[in-house]
């Protein structure tokens, strides 16, 4: 049976009903912010080391929120459909209880399952009473103020670039596949020039997606991971437009590359702006996979075909 329906309401001492209560305040953030939130980004800020074991507590949310339904005669979404798979971009099968009320939502086209799953979350984003949800929960909304390391990421950078950020640049331009992209993905560029004047540490492009690795090396402050986090903001939204400008059915994503460990403290920012972090990347002593002399985007023709 699925969890979605043997799983209990929020209301109780059972471990996954704790977490659930946790968990809630934090998809309300995500839903006034507009933007979803992958099960293992969920996962790490609830401090949980396995992402599945969400089931249950998305499930208990959606239990509790269908009960609200029933109380206030108005439909509350399915705010745990924010909750997605970073492959797919869904959220997991047990979902569908709560959307199509069919057992058989799994055994949907692809295609049908975005359409639906899509129309839920315009609902999500555009319901405007989810302060009255966590106070008839008896939940308190998440508040994390961010004003001192912005203040601090916002007094600027260092002068030049260090030798530990220009290895592991060309460490990652040349090896793809440490940050998670396929083997056949060709070899990014370094130094990207976009329109707006600004640089990409590396460009990747493969047939649908093209992708801006921002490279912070291990002796990065962590002002400077903030700094990394706000330009993947801004490079996504510029490299979108290019894409818009250009007629490329590419889809942009931007990720921050860490040589050394992203910091707790900074994991509610990072879902707030849905952000890929891959951190702990070290480059091995003596790298010589690829000639960085290839790198550079002065050649003629970039990864995008663009002379």
């Amino acid at each position: 049976m699925s969890t979605a329906k043997i799983s209990a309401p929020i209301s109780g001492d059972k471990a996954y009903q704790i977490r659930a209560r946790a968990a809630l305040p934090i998809l309300v953030r995500q839903a006034e912010a507009g933007v979803p939130i992958s099960y293992s980004d969920l996962a790490e800020e609830l401090g949980m080391p396995n992402p599945r074991n969400l089931n249950y507590v998305l499930g208990s949310i959606g239990q509790s929120l269908e009960g609200l339904s029933k109380i206030w005669k108005v439909k509350v979404p399915p705010l745990q459909c924010l909750v997605i798979n970073k492959n797919t971009g869904l959220p997991g099968e047990g979902i569908g209880w709560f959307l199509v009320k069919k057992e058989d939502f799994s055994a949907l086209p692809l295609r049908q399952k975005r359409v639906i799953v899509e129309a839920e979350l315009a609902h999500v984003f555009s319901f405007s009473r989810w302060d009255m949800v966590l106070k008839a929960l008896s939940l308190e909304p998440v508040t994390c103020d961010f004003s001192p390391v912005l203040k601090e990421a916002s007094r600027g950078y260092g002068s030049g670039e260090s030798g530990e950020h220009k290895a592991l640049k060309e460490y990652v331009a040349c090896n793809p596949q440490v940050i998670g992209l396929s083997s056949n993905t060709p070899v990014g560029v370094t130094e990207y020039r976009l329109p707006s004047g600004d640089t990409l540490d590396v460009s990747f492009t493969s047939k649908a997606v093209w992708i801006a690795a921002e490279v912070k090396s291990a002796i990065s402050a962590e002002s400077d991971i903030v700094r990394g986090l706000f330009q993947c903001v801004k490079y996504r939204a510029v490299m979108d437009a290019v894409l818009l400008a250009e007629v490329r059915p590419h889809v942009a994503k931007a990720i921050l590359v860490l040589g050394g460990k992203f910091p707790k403290s900074l994991i509610p920012l990072r879902n707030l702006f849905a952000i890929e972090v891959i951190d702990g990347i070290v480059p091995p002593a003596n790298n010589h996979e690829c000639d960085p002399a290839h790198l550079n985007n002065t050649k003629k023709v970039d990864l995008l075909g663009v002379v």
